[in-house]
């Protein structure tokens, strides 16, 4: 499988807390740092998908509450550390297809922590409850026995998961600006047992300065409401969400007019084919998320004074790039304060 050392790129917004924990060897009081930046990172596909990685600086335009702003910081570093959550949806749902993405959690625990201090992660489940399984570490061998002994079975609070990646573990010293933080949820998007809202948990996010992505786990043919949560946890921070088991059938021709009492698919339901395709498309998903990661620029600019001082309004932003035919990504915009700031 994917043996691949990445590096993360996600939005960063300032002022915000930095949190010194015993990583930093101190347990004193938070210390809070406000400097008035705004760092965007950004990822821009071509019409086909692939990754555009050879622009400059004055490809890019940015503009804050519709006011155009000076990039002053650009950068194509592709070996940026990062902080990385995995929430993984413990619910019923689950049970079906859970070997595989056991299999393809290992491999991001494996990719994104290869055992360099400038990469950890964290693991947190959420079935009935969020819960923590390993805390903050840059040692992946925790985590990968964890993985190996989890089972679901029981509701989903996906929401409760997010709020607790942000407020409820240890943090690096560091973090956000580097390491930056990401959030990889693997699961469907359903919540059934949250305390905490959506709209609440995409402004811890958005305030914490996380990019969220997903790994569906939507199945060929179905739909749930939980899609929409998990588009908008990840599109409205920056990243964006993967469909591994929804093109089961993309590449075959008249796959419904093969009856069977499994459901009229070419690929029988637990044969070889089908476990193969699986295979395919979790292994492709992981490949994407990392592709995403790690071809992302990243640009700062200053906000006038006036709008920085606003620290209770969101402030929108929007990317543009000269060049025609292009998806740019980005998050869609920050809060100047910091959670309790």
């Amino acid at each position: 499988m994917l043996r691949r050392v990445l590096a993360a790129g996600l939005a960063l917004i300032f002022p915000f807390s930095l949190l010194i924990n015993e990583a930093g060897a101190q347990e004193s009081p938070p210390i809070r740092v406000r400097v008035n930046e705004v760092i965007v990172p950004v990822t821009v596909t071509d019409e086909k998908g692939r990754f555009v990685t050879d622009l400059e600086k004055n490809d890019f335009h940015i503009t804050d509450e519709g006011q155009p702003q000076n990039i002053s910081y650009f950068s194509r570093d592709r070996n940026q550390p990062v902080v990385v959550g995995f929430l993984v949806d413990m619910s019923n749902g689950m049970k079906i297809h859970w070997d595989k993405y056991r299999e393809a959690l290992s491999d991001m625990v494996q990719n994104l922590l290869p055992g360099d201090k400038k990469y950890a992660g964290y693991l947190i489940t959420y079935g009935n409850v969020a819960q923590l399984e390993v805390d903050t570490s840059s040692d992946p061998e925790k985590m990968l026995d964890k993985i190996s002994k989890m089972k679901p079975g029981g509701g989903s609070a996906l929401f409760d998961a997010v709020y607790a990646s942000c407020l409820n573990r240890k943090v690096v010293n560091g973090e956000p600006f580097e390491p930056r933080r990401i959030l990889i949820v693997l699961g469907d998007g359903h919540d059934t047992a949250s305390k905490h809202s959506l709209a609440e948990v995409l402004e811890i996010a958005q305030r914490n300065l996380v990019t969220i992505y997903g790994m569906s786990t939507i199945a060929f043919g179905f739909a749930t409401e939980g899609d929409d949560n998990l588009r908008r946890l990840c599109e409205e921070t920056g990243g964006r969400v993967e469909y591994p088991l929804n093109s089961l059938y993309k590449d075959v021709s008249g796959y419904l007019s093969k009856p069977s009492d499994d459901g009229n698919y070419v690929f029988t339901v637990g044969g070889g084919g089908y476990a193969g395709e699986i295979s395919s498309g979790i292994y492709h998903a992981i490949a994407d998320i990392a592709g995403e990661i790690t071809t992302q620029y990243v640009l700062r600019y200053t906000p006038d004074a006036t709008a920085a001082a606003n620290d209770k309004v969101f402030h929108n932003i929007k990317v543009a790039v000269d060049l025609p035919n292009v998806k740019i990504r980005f998050r869609k915009g920050y809060y100047p304060a910091p959670v309790g700031g």
